[in-house]
């Protein structure tokens, strides 16, 4: 059968233009030019998969993407075609037509996959998915310790490729937050296998040497922009039972450069009060010398400025316990009711542990070994660099309690509240996050749900389309808990109204009145003009709290399209995987 002898299939791998047009071109072709295009393409196809790999990654907060960039990269150097695509871009034919391939992928919270790669997670999980025998991969998991279901979801793509008959080329490392030597150590390891398996040209070794340390931006979390505080707002008036501060950040002849929808990475330094306390518990000498990764460090300043010393998590109570032996964790630990322990970690640091199973077996260096790197952490960006050329701007909850008879803090925001003074500077880097942007088009409307510091971005992309004079409608939903106290920008906000750039907006104060308002009340009472805005092609933005606002609002627009489009539950369903697949409904959720 010639190629032109009928239209391309209905499961042709291409989009409905791509498939058209490669239809009108065939059509057109004589039959020895038919002929001589199908060997080339056949050829030409050999050659591709012969030293083809796909690198696929899922993401939350864009760590996985960035790592499988640097993975193209290496690999295009070392002679491979690569091509990185995204979870929330592929299903599962597309998936099963890979014959080498590395997965990439962080867990997010407790125990669940990305949300842009939700939907192709869950079908591959099922008894859809196909067999995969002779196709061959690795994973690379990205996680963080201080969670009970560390690197899961990198670990089941694992075993279920494991399973189905794919092939491991190299076996999979789960990083925590301090993922850059694993991950280098996973990638030369990996490269190099696959380099043998697809017969890639050895004579590389140069250039693996040169990038083994290439860092592909200018600033990074090994390579982090000192960046000065220039200004510091408490965003919250008289009253509120909250600390809310708005922080700049200069970034003048830096050439750091950022998109709305970015987040801005903040490396911290532990409490005075904290690290005291530790010194004081292990007798330790403050000046003693340890080391980090072959580096030399005073112990204070380690404890200050290098350490985690403000998360528990199970391997680290399992290495302490290693060198303790206290009965009493040693039964904490083995427990089979496993909330015992989570029970323990919540609400309790480094200190209480000390405290509670003390042991005079420790010395300086075995207990430094013991703890992991102080990591970064990020923050919704909350500024337009078209508005704001040279600085980038943020929006942080001051986070402090009392637990266990003892006064807490949150590492970075007190840290940004209160331990770096103004004209200082802090270390910072920019990580992308291409899954929560702007419409390309710039006449789209867009619907934000943004309550407390879920305004962050929101502010960006007001201040991004107002600069950019952009004619798409602007909707926002704003919640906190009292208007004169907690309407974080208000006067901002009732500016960019009056000038127009904000075509709507619909704020629930939910301790003004007796019964309390959530934003997702304010939508429901919206539902016939947020239904329409919808339909219309508007874009559905939700930024905040992933426990429980980000759950109720999910819940209320999949009701909302039920009620206002008059759907079935599944059709309401359908609906919202539509607008996902779209990118028409973009989450940044904590």
């Amino acid at each position: 059968m010639s190629l032109k002898s009928h239209n391309l299939p209905l499961d042709a791998p291409f989009d409905p233009i791509t498939a058209k047009q490669i239809s009108s071109i065939i059509s057109k072709m004589s039959s020895n030019e038919v002929a001589w295009l199908a060997k080339h393409l056949s050829k030409t196809n050999t050659e591709l998969l012969d030293n083809e790999l796909i690198i696929i990654y899922g993401t939350e907060s864009g760590n996985a993407e960035n790592l499988a960039e640097q993975n193209s990269e290496k690999a295009k150097q070392l002679g491979f075609k690569t091509k990185v695509i995204n979870m929330a871009d592929i299903t599962l034919d597309q998936f099963t037509s890979f014959e080498n391939f590395l997965i990439i992928v962080s867990t997010w919270g407790e125990g669940d996959p990305p949300e842009s790669a939700t939907e192709f997670y869950n079908e591959f999980m099922s008894d859809k998915a196909p067999k995969m025998d002779n196709k061959n991969y690795s994973v690379l998991a990205l996680g963080d310790t201080s969670y009970e279901h560390f690197c899961k979801i990198g670990k089941d793509f694992d075993l279920r490729l494991e399973k189905l008959g794919a092939n491991r080329i190299s076996n999979r490392v789960d990083c925590d937050v301090d993922f850059e030597d694993s991950h280098n150590e996973w990638s030369n390891k990996t490269l190099n296998k696959f380099s043998e398996l697809l017969k890639i040209n050895k004579n590389t070794s140069k250039i693996k040497a040169e990038l083994a340390n290439k860092e592909p931006v200018k600033y990074t979390r090994k390579n982090p922009l000192k960046s000065s505080l220039k200004e510091r707002i408490n965003l919250n008036g008289f009253g509120s039972s909250k600390e809310t501060v708005h922080l700049e950040f200069d970034l003048t002849d830096s050439n750091l450069t950022y998109e709305v929808g970015d987040s801005l990475a903040v490396q911290p330094i532990n409490s005075d009060r904290l690290v005291d306390k530790l010194l004081g518990i292990t007798q330790f000498s403050p000046d003693g010398h340890i080391s980090i990764k072959e580096k030399s460090y005073s112990l204070r300043n380690a404890l200050k400025s290098q350490l985690d010393i403000t998360t528990l998590s199970i391997p680290f109570l399992n290495r302490y316990n290693a060198i303790a032996n206290d009965k009493k964790l040693e039964s904490l630990l083995n427990n089979v009711d496993k909330k015992l322990i989570q029970d323990y970690i919540n609400g309790r640091d480094v200190l209480d542990t000390l405290t509670d199973f003390p042991t005079k077996n420790l010395n300086p260096q075995p207990f430094v070994d013991l703890l992991r790197k102080l990591p970064p952490r990020l923050y919704s960006i909350a500024s337009s660099q078209k508005a704001y050329p040279d600085s980038v701007h943020l929006t942080v909850g001051v986070v402090r309690y009392k637990t266990h008879q003892r006064d807490r803090e949150g590492v970075c925001s007190t840290f940004l509240a209160d331990r770096i003074k103004i004209d200082s500077s802090a270390d910072v880097f920019v990580t992308p996050n291409k899954n929560f942007k702007l419409p390309e088009n710039p006449n789209s409307s867009i619907i934000m749900v943004g309550p407390g510091t879920g305004i962050a971005p929101f502010r960006a992309f007001i201040q991004e389309r107002k600069a950019t004079d952009s004619k798409g409608k602007n909707w926002l939903f704003f919640g906190d808990q009292h208007f004169l106290s907690d309407f974080l920008y208000q006067s901002e906000w009732q500016s960019y109204q009056k000038e127009g750039v904000l075509s709507k907006i619909d704020l629930a104060f939910s301790r003004d009145q007796k019964e309390k308002v959530y934003v997702q009340d304010k939508m429901k009472e919206n539902a016939e003009e947020l239904f329409r805005w919808l339909e219309s092609g508007a874009y559905f933005y939700v930024c905040g709290d992933a426990s429980k606002m980000a759950k109720d609002v999910d819940r209320t627009l999949h009701d909302i399209i039920k009620t206002q489009g008059s759907f079935s539950n599944e059709e309401a369903e359908d609906y919202v995987k539509k607008l996902k697949r779209e990118k028409r409904y973009l989450r940044d959720v904590y």
